[in-house]
């Protein structure tokens, strides 16, 4: 039997205006609030100072790299990883591997992806929950770490002097329109064609001849992804050198493939659906059709936080996704909930656990970038430095802190050497838990 419902009364209404207009707190906030940004206004000064960049444990990293106006923060986070490998092989004090290489292959990639969803789902209905929810999602910039190791795995990688940037991957949003466009088109074609009892052979040479016309596009977007090149750099003694005749995957082979094959994802979910301990993965998440799954170990906070710190010990920085749009100043550089008092400023009760933030959609995974550092009193974390790739000109020249606190509300994945598990690096090899599409563990980092 349901709750019966009350509508807003006058008399409610009468009540509730008084009370604002006998506020002291309802009037300074009014007046506050009526020239000035929110956000600007519930900053609590003397916190917000106490994010200093100041590590017990700090790893020296190169300068910071920009994404632009496009959302491939998991590319630029996780090639800031390996960079800082092949730098210290090699003497280098600036580098950086392609990101527009590894995008132009995820697009690819995951267009097919997404056409052989549409084809494994033809049988259903286009308002069909999973396939509204692939549809929705398209083809866009987002990923996670295991689906980088994808692209690299079957493609490798180059410099980024070898593959630069173009107007279009460092700019995104029209491309990705036209590409979306093109390919709910192309899935209404296979999906007809299913319907009309099409051999599979005919379905699959109609797909190819569709892949064919994407990879066309995207070599106008980006240029086409080199085959073969010469490794040229000069290192921090001015010294010249080159080395001939790589492919992008006997260049990854030779520098950063033992990496990547030790590099597994955790990740914190306090949620009754996840327990601890338990490997996790979701359906129809991916870009490389063939390629391996997107898998998650899930661990108690204290277990996440404790292999992070114990790789950064070991001078390895860390590739992290988190929840960027809370309690976060990007002039200042900082993510630190106690630097803002929004519940005083409004008289809102807005204070919400992590569980709840997963399960009622208030908050997931959305940026991914890399923690080079973490400062420790008496065993533990008080803030952790991040390296972003939203260009130097915010932040400490790009750099940023964020509070402990901060991290327990809004870190989600971080990628970790298998090692740094300790006794619980065999519990990533169970097998894992199925999870629907739209599960928050597989929000895409942007």
């Amino acid at each position: 039997m349901g709750m019966r419902h009350y509508a807003v009364t006058e008399k409610a209404l009468k009540t509730w205006s008084k009370a604002f207009q006998d506020s002291s707190e309802r009037q300074i906030a009014t007046m506050a609030l009526a020239k000035s940004d929110l956000t600007q206004v519930d900053v609590v000064s003397q916190n917000a100072a106490a994010m200093r960049q100041k590590f017990s444990v700090e790893i020296k990293t190169m300068e910071v790299t920009n994404q632009k106006k496009s959302g491939r923060c998991w590319l630029f986070a996780a090639t800031n990883v390996l960079r800082e490998k092949i730098a210290r092989e090699l003497n280098l004090d600036k580098f950086e591997l392609s990101q527009s290489y590894l995008a132009f292959w995820d697009k690819f990639e995951r267009a097919n992806y997404f056409l052989e969803s549409m084809l494994d789902t033809a049988g259903l209905a286009p308002d069909d929950r999973t396939v509204s929810f692939i549809l929705q999602t398209g083809v866009h910039d987002g990923g996670q770490w295991d689906m980088f190791a994808n692209i690299v795995e079957k493609y490798g990688v180059v410099p980024k002097d070898v593959f630069d940037e173009t107007f279009q991957s460092s700019n995104t949003n029209g491309m990705n329109h036209v590409l979306n466009r093109n390919l709910k088109i192309c899935a209404i074609r296979l999906r007809d064609m299913v319907k009309a009892g099409k051999s599979e052979k005919e379905i699959h040479a109609a797909k190819d001849e569709m892949l064919g016309r994407i990879y066309g596009f995207l070599c106008s977007c980006y240029g086409e992804p080199p085959r073969g090149f010469d490794f040229e750099y000069v290192d921090k003694d001015g010294k010249y050198h080159v080395e001939k005749g790589y492919t992008p995957l006997s260049f990854a082979e030779k520098y950063v493939m033992d990496l990547l094959h030790e590099t597994v994802s955790i990740i914190h979910a306090p949620t009754k659906d996840k327990p601890y301990g338990k490997t996790f993965t979701i359906r129809y998440l991916g870009n490389v059709v063939g390629g391996k799954d997107v898998k998650h170990l899930n661990l108690s906070l204290d277990d996440f936080k404790s292999a992070i710190i114990h790789q950064l010990e070991d001078g390895e920085v860390v590739w992290f996704g988190s929840d960027v749009g809370k309690f976060g100043d990007r002039d200042g550089g900082f993510w630190d909930d106690a630097s803002f008092n929004a519940e005083l400023l409004t008289g809102l009760d807005l204070k919400i656990s992590k569980e709840d933030a997963l399960d009622y959609g208030f908050s997931a995974m959305n940026h991914a970038m890399v923690i080079t550092g973490v400062n420790l009193k008496d065993g533990k974390p008080t803030r952790w430095k991040i390296e972003n790739s939203w260009g130097d000109e915010s932040g400490k020249k790009g750099y940023y802190v964020c509070s402990d606190t901060w991290f327990d509300q809004y870190v989600y994945q971080a990628a970790v050497q298998r090692k740094y598990l300790g006794t619980q690096a065999a519990l990533y090899d169970q097998k894992p838990v199925e999870l629907d599409p739209w599960d928050p563990m597989g929000t895409l980092a942007d």
